[in-house]
């Protein structure tokens, strides 16, 4: 059956490109447009409809600069971006468990419409597969000061419209085959520092039982830091840094602002952290929804009975440099003042130059630069919550591939083709080094079969963390079978240098 009938009204999908018995309904509305009066606020409920509303199509993406890969680029105009896919197996038994997928991209990018993001393969393992978009950039993150005479304008909207995602799948998610207690939310990049919020976010407290964070991003901002960049985006808009100023500004005047901001830290050496990877919004600690960072809330406990299965790769910061988006390091004394600016002990610094001897100091810097922006926050967050009692996996990416004389590491993003099943999608041959092989296949099928067994059961295949989360504990190795075992600890360069931080420590960072 194609048609299926939510609390807002009916909905007729169709079937998958792929098929394999998968119905997918595309762009079905989880909230009101959040422009007009409902601009900077929380997101509404969206309006019913009568008769049967198609939902064969993406609905528009969230306000960007982007324009990625067989995914739509926002136009000016595109409002009704708060939507949600499902893909649903045809003739599914019901009470299916449920993933949900938030996007990465920096909280500026990104779209649920990316093909790396294609629901169909783990429907056909058993799953409900739902991906959303949720506000970005100043939309989503932006702070919005005060009015003594108004209501206040929320900090962390993006996130907050996530969690309406979320309460529409508890609604409605069983008109599809899926059972609201058996939801899963996963994400990657800062898509999971998304998820990991909401896990310790009591306002998302029973949305969801499980979560699946990829490549957890190290940026939470102060309501006083958060404030700061609203007053550079206002100067570069050339509008007051006010209630009135911001509103009064198109979206598409604060996109172009903040990629100016962007774009001044990129070009000055001398402008601190965000020279190196200008990003400049992120989740708030508001002191409504969230408090304290996810890796200090979950050590303190704050994650409760949620399960984690967190997952990075071993060369995570490769990625950004091959894409041109972050600073070119290259000599000794950038790389002393890239330590420098974000505090890092030259032991640490010594330590990668001597598992890297004879690497270029471009490697060395993207090396420290995987752990301290991805690798050794995400791998915290896993640990923290073993230690604080809850149940906790996790697993690092190491596969790596050459080809026609290009070498393509087990970098940012290319674990996630891997675990949807989405291999063949020809946006994502950059990622994973062209047309997938047979060993790449096998692969693909022990992640995605992860991931549904987690989702399922809680059991991805491999022993969760211990309450010592030593460095003893079990780390599942996702390599193609001529790369070495899938299971135990790697070392050196592949073990992501995981000792190397523990002794150095972690600053926690802001974008």
């Amino acid at each position: 059956m194609d048609v299926f009938t939510t609390k807002s009204g009916t909905v007729r999908g169709r079937r998958a490109a792929r098929d394999q018995g998968i119905v997918v309904v595309r762009g079905l509305p989880y909230a009101a447009p959040p422009f007009g009066a409902f601009r900077f606020r929380e997101p509404q409920p969206p309006d019913p409809w009568d008769g049967v509303r198609d939902c064969s199509a993406f609905g528009p993406v969230a306000p960007q600069s982007a324009e990625l890969p067989g995914a739509p680029a926002w136009s000016a105009g595109d409002e009704d971006i708060l939507t949600l896919n499902i893909w649903t197996p045809a003739d599914g038994p019901g009470d299916l468990p449920v993933l949900v997928w938030i996007h990465g991209g920096a909280y500026v990018f990104g779209s649920s419409a990316q093909p790396d993001f294609d629901g169909t393969a783990l429907a056909a393992r058993g799953l409900v597969v739902v991906t959303l978009n949720s506000r970005l950039g100043f939309e989503g993150f932006g702070h919005v000061p005060d009015a003594d005479d108004r209501a206040v304008l929320p900090d962390n909207r993006g996130l907050l419209d996530q969690i309406a995602a979320l309460e529409w799948v508890r609604d409605n998610i069983g008109a599809f085959g899926g059972s609201p207690d058996r939801v899963t939310l996963a994400g990657q990049s800062s898509g999971a520092t998304s998820a990991a919020c909401l896990v310790v976010a009591d306002r998302a407290r029973g949305l969801f039982r499980r979560a699946l964070l990829h490549s957890a991003v190290n940026a939470f901002a102060t309501r006083e830091q958060a404030a700061r960049t609203t007053a550079e985006v206002a100067v570069e808009a050339g509008v007051p840094a006010t209630r009135a100023g911001l509103l009064a500004t198109p979206p598409e005047a604060l996109v172009a602002a903040t990629n100016r901001v962007c774009a001044r830290y990129a070009r000055d050496p001398a402008a601190g952290q965000r020279h190196y990877d200008p990003a400049i919004y992120g989740p708030v600690a508001d002191g409504v929804l969230l408090t304290a960072d996810p890796l200090e809330a979950l050590a303190a406990g704050a994650g409760g009975p949620v399960e984690l299965l967190v997952c990075h790769t071993t060369e995570e910061y490769w990625l950004l440099d091959a894409v041109g988006s972050s600073a070119k390091i290259t000599t000794e004394e950038q790389l002393a003042l890239f330590a420098a600016d974000f505090g890092l002990p030259a032991s640490l610094v010594e330590g990668h130059r001597e598992r890297l001897p004879d690497a270029p100091v471009l490697d060395v810097h993207l090396a420290l630069h995987s752990g301290l922006l991805f690798a050794e926050y995400s791998a915290r967050l896993a640990e923290a919550h073993a230690r604080a009692g809850g149940r906790a996996f996790l697993a690092r990416f190491d596969r790596r591939r050459d080809r026609t004389g290009r070498r393509v590491r087990a970098w940012h993003s290319a674990d996630i083709p891997f675990a949807f099943g989405n291999l063949h999608e020809e946006s994502v041959h950059f990622l994973v080094g062209g047309p997938p092989g047979e060993a790449d296949e096998e692969l693909s099928r022990r992640m995605a079969g992860a991931w549904t067994e987690f989702a399922a059961h809680g059991d991805p295949g491999w022993e969760p963390l211990d309450r010592s989360a030593g460095s003893g504990a079990a780390v599942r190795v996702w390599r193609t079978a001529a790369e070495g075992p899938a299971a135990g600890a790697a070392s050196g360069e592949r073990d992501g240098f995981r000792d190397l931080w523990r002794t150095a420590g972690l600053p926690l960072l802001a974008p």
